[in-house]
């Protein structure tokens, strides 16, 4: 009320700002706070009645309404978070990039569907999904894309029953909010639907297309309304309930369940195979889980089960590149040529500019034995990733099995001198010196390598041999 205190107000809105901008460098979701902000100011301390409001803009009568805005400073301090808001949404979009992020129809189906009301339609499900799971959070998945959710596409699909349960709850709690004569129940539930929603409305699809079709995080500042409307509930529960230790049994039943739950699925975030394998029974039809548990296996050596869940990766996702590329890796290493070359050979139609896949799509075609074809598929990786010291690594390899000297040499040079530390690049141009009678240069290249890796066995073992041919036996 007094000037010392309004200061001490505008110092905490700019405080909440600042933090607000480094929420936001954490996770875009951040800025959402602002207006969280906003609203518990307007209803909880100045305890702002929003139907009041509402009827005098509609009446335009503007007299108290500037007055109940104007008191203890409000109006100005939403305009400066407003202000804050859009300085650091500018500021981002500077800093980021003017264009939209670049997102593939396996990341958001929805939002790549032609008809409107398809689009609508699912987005609505997809908030009911959401909703669900901040009541019932048992069903988790560190990844809901590539064809885990099925498009709903006509009003036939049973699930349609989710949306109307979902609006029709929050139409009435809507309307308890606005219109209950109660004005401390309508603050408690504006408060909780604002916060609520507000948070939410990044990840909704209404102002921007997003890449993803649920994202688990972005329902964790939600909660914050929902446990306020959830804690409401049972406090107006416990008012008229009879027998009061059967509702206090119920709460610390459902709390007791979602502490196991939370404990459950922190340890399963604890390794990457156990978090993998839970989204198994969660998105049977997700492509990337399965890809991630096959990976998870090859990475441990285990190749035949990872063969399998690679398999129904590229199943479920015909253009699945990576699934591709990794399961084309895979069979090159088994000896299994003729199919891995096929994989790679149509990863690299559906994705032109996949330069791993064009490196290996070479690695086979040079153990064919089809070395122009080979030569042709390491330069359009090369070309693809300009700097690719592996891609060189393994040209090299194939100009000196066709005896092209000078020209694996510079390839392999191109390889350390892109990654220093590429010890089989150093390796092969100290035996490929050595063979051909180069001994200076080999013993040069020898110590050039050991300068930068100095304890690597397999070098130390070349320059020991070409040391030896040069009579340097100390």
């Amino acid at each position: 009320t007094d000037k010392e205190g309004h200061n001490f107000s505008i110092f905490w809105v700019l405080v909440s700002v600042i933090l607000g901008a480094v929420a936001m460098l954490c996770k875009e979701q951040g800025i959402t706070i602002l207006g969280l902000n906003a609203v518990f100011d307007a209803l909880v301390i100045n305890k702002l009645n929003v139907l009041e409001l509402i009827q005098k803009l509609l009446h335009k009568d503007k007299s108290s309404e500037n007055a109940g805005l104007l008191k203890r400073g409000l109006l100005f301090r939403i305009t400066l978070l407003i202000s804050g808001g859009a300085s650091i949404l500018y500021i981002r979009w500077r800093i980021m990039g003017t264009g939209p992020p670049a997102f593939t129809e396996v990341d958001n189906p929805a939002s790549f569907a032609d008809s409107l009301f398809v689009r609508a339609i699912n987005y609505n499900y997809y908030y009911s999904l959401n909703a669900w799971l901040l009541l019932c959070p048992w069903w988790l998945c560190f990844d809901w894309s590539m064809g885990c959710i099925p498009l709903i596409k006509s009003v036939s699909d049973w699930r349609i029953i989710a949306l109307a349960a979902l609006w029709f709850c929050l139409i009435g709690l809507i309307c308890q909010a606005l219109c209950s004569e109660d004005s401390h129940k309508r603050r408690i539930l504006t408060l909780g639907l604002g916060f609520l929603i507000i948070p939410f409305l990044p990840a909704s699809n209404l102002f921007f297309r997003v890449g993803f079709v649920i994202a688990e995080r972005v329902i964790y500042l939600p909660s914050i309304g929902y446990c306020i409307l959830f804690t409401y509930g049972f406090s107006l529960l416990s008012k008229q309930a009879k027998k009061k230790k059967n509702l206090a049994v119920a709460v610390l039943g459902i709390l007791l369940i979602n502490v196991m739950r939370c404990a459950l699925r922190s340890s399963q975030w604890r390794s990457e195979e156990q978090l993998f394998r839970s989204a198994l029974s969660v998105c049977p039809l997700n492509a990337k889980v399965h890809y991630n548990v096959g990976k998870n296996l090859a990475d441990k050596g285990n190749q035949s089960a990872a063969i399998k869940y690679y398999r129904e990766a590229v199943r479920l996702n015909p253009k699945y590149v990576h699934a591709m590329n990794n399961l084309g890796n895979i069979l090159k290493e088994r000896n299994e040529l003729q199919e891995a070359e096929e994989l790679l050979s149509l990863a690299v139609q559906i994705q032109p500019d996949f330069a791993a896949a064009w490196m290996n799509l070479g690695i086979v075609q040079n153990s064919l034995r089809r070395f122009e074809e080979a030569e042709q598929s390491y330069w359009t990786a090369i070309k693809h990733r300009k700097k690719y010291p592996d891609c060189y690594y393994n040209l090299g390899r194939l100009y000196a099995d066709l005896n092209r000297h000078i020209d694996a040499l510079n390839a392999w040079r191109n390889a350390t001198v892109l990654k220093p530390e590429h010890s089989l690049a150093w390796n092969n141009m100290i035996i490929l010196l050595d063979n051909t009678g180069n001994l200076a240069q080999a013993e040069a290249v020898g110590r050039e390598a050991l300068e930068l890796i100095p304890n690597d066995h397999s070098l130390m073992f070349s320059l020991a041999n070409v040391l030896g041919k040069s009579q340097k036996y100390k």
